[in-house]
This record gives C-alpha cells, structure tokens and sequence, in this order.
C-alpha cells in the first residue's frame, strides 16, 4: 500500500509540474516582448538585408508595441552575426536576419562556432531577391558575351565583389567562372554598402550583388545590368535577361532572407513571431515596400524554413566542392 501511495504522488507531482511547466511556457509567450527586441543583420549597412530588416522592423514594432532595434554585426561572410545570435539569450528577444548565406558557409568555413540547423529555431522566410551581373560604366562589355571575351583576353585581370568570403554572391561569381570557363577575380567585402561603393568607383569592374542595392544606380545609367542570376527574370529589371538566356543554360541563383531565433526560444513565442511577421510581409505597405527593393515577399511556415534551410545546405555542399571554395 505504502508503495502504491509513493507511486500515485510520484505521478501527481509529475502531473503538477507538467501543468506548472505548461503555465510557465504560456505565461511566458504572453508576456512577450517584456522588453526591446533586436534583429542582428550580419552585414554592414546599406545593402539587401539591412533594407529588408529595417523596414521588418518598423512594421514589427507597431505590431507588437515593443521598440524593435536593427544592429548591424558585419564579418567574416556573415558569420560573426550568426554567432552572435545563436549565444545570445533564448527569450526571443534577439532575433538573426538570416540568408542563404549561412547555408553556404556551412560548407565554406571549415570551422564555425555554431551550426546552423542546430543552434537556430526558423521563423520565416520574408523574401526572395534575384542577384543580377552588373558591371561599372568603365567596361566596355554590353552584355555577357561580350565580357567573358573581355575576361578570356585577359585572364584573373577583371575582379568582382561579394559580401564576404563563403556568401552567395561569391559562390554566384566561382559558378559563373567555371561555366563561362573564365578566370575573374574576388574581392570580399563586409556587405553591399562598401561594396558598391567601390563598384561605382572603378575600384571593381563587377558584382553579383541582389537587385536592391544597385537597382537605382543601374535606373540612373552609373551601373549596367548583363543579367540577372535567377531562371526567371526580375519583376524590377524586366529588360535584364538572365543567365540562362544568355547562354549559361540552367544557371539558377537567387537570394532569400529570413528571421530565426536561438533555438532554445520557447516554441510558443517563435509561433507568434511567425504569426506577425507572415501577417506583416502579407501587408500591402510591406509588400509595395518589397517591390521597391526588387523583391518577392514569402512568409512561409517555421517547417518550410526549416526544410528550404536543410534543403539548401545540401545543395550548396556540392556546388561549393565543385568550386573548390574554402575559407580557413
């Protein structure tokens, strides 16, 4: 009897503090936010995911009445942002604007202070950006043809810049290497702010940055669009053809951006933030704000995320094997 009595307390208490357990998670999501929220971009300012966060931000703000702040945490091909992030204090509170970059960088870096399918709970994708080939108004090419003889005359001489060591505009330009058999150099920034800096300069002759950061300089004349990375061309730069088109048959690259969180974040506050952002991208000032910065607004669920990640770290292994891309 005395042994029965011990096992229905064992089981009482257990239930009590599942029920206690339960509570605390409940009362926790709805006290979020208790405080201000930030969204870590892991690039300097001034390019496609700093665009996109801020203006994630702002709506963000409104929409659960907690201030939402954007820092910038920039390096080593948006890794020290990541990292950042994924040490950070699960309470929802510190928030990563993620790219397929980190799916990459799995592969790039031969070591990393965090994985990424690990250490990070997926929220939601909030868009898609096509990269696009735009060169400075000092080379003489006018469209892909055109450049890669302009690279095969002197081979290792033209450079282009990315964002940084492992990133997806660096493995978009080894890409167009191997399949137009040319030998262009890279030049790795810390985001598309100096970067196209010093592609207006004529300090680099190309980039295959997103549409968003070189869209008014192409619309202005400073900057001339060969083609865009994706399949299917951009909705911002209808007369851009892509890659495909100009003769690299089945090139396929484009950019998307999404919030995570650390992965220890309670279920239930990455299940709202789900809720409000998708609610946001859904939203037609956002969505114009999108087709500003040449963007595709997405706003999937925390498991399409999570699959598209997996999906594309996959993928990217093996595209950055046959590119023999490395960064120590």
């Amino acid at each position: 009897m005395r042994q029965q009595a011990l096992h229905h307390k064992r089981i009482i208490g257990a239930a009590a503090a599942a029920v206690l357990c339960a509570y605390g998670t409940a009362a926790m999501a709805q006290a979020w936010p208790a405080k201000n929220i930030t969204i870590v971009v892991p690039f300097a300012t001034g390019g496609t995911t700093d665009a996109i966060a801020r203006s994630l931000g702002q709506a963000l703000s409104k929409s659960l009445g907690k201030p939402v702040i954007v820092e910038n945490k920039p390096g080593a091909g948006a890794t020290i942002g990541a990292d950042y992030v994924a040490k950070a204090k699960p309470d929802g509170h510190t928030l990563l604007l993620g790219a397929v970059h980190h799916t990459i960088a799995s592969s790039v870096y031969k070591k990393l202070p965090y994985d990424f399918q690990r250490d990070f709970a997926p929220v939601t994708t909030v868009a898609l950006v096509p990269n696009v080939l735009v060169v400075n108004a000092n080379v003489p090419a006018k469209n892909v043809a055109e450049l890669i003889a302009l690279a095969k005359k002197s081979p290792g001489k033209l450079t282009f810049g990315s964002n940084g060591n492992g990133t997806g505009q660096h493995l978009i330009g080894a890409q167009f290497g191997i399949a137009s058999g040319v030998d262009i150099m890279h030049v790795p920034y810390k985001g598309s702010g100096p970067l196209t800096i010093d592609l207006l300069g004529g300090q680099i002759d190309m980039s295959f940055d997103t549409v968003t950061p070189v869209l008014s300089h192409i619309r202005a004349g400073k900057l001339r669009a060969l083609a865009v990375t994706t399949i299917a061309r951009s909705a911002a730069l209808p007369d851009v053809p892509t890659l495909d088109e100009a003769g690299l048959k089945g090139f396929d690259q484009g950019t998307w951006f999404g919030v995570l969180a650390p992965a220890a974040a309670p279920k239930e506050v990455v299940a709202r933030l789900n809720a409000e952002i998708v609610k946001i991208v859904n939203a037609p000032d956002f969505r114009k704000r999108m087709d500003e910065l040449g963007a595709i607004p997405i706003g999937n669920s925390t498991a399409q995320m999570a699959s598209q990640i997996r999906t594309d770290t996959e993928r990217y292994a093996k595209v950055v094997k046959a590119a023999k891309v490395a960064v120590e």
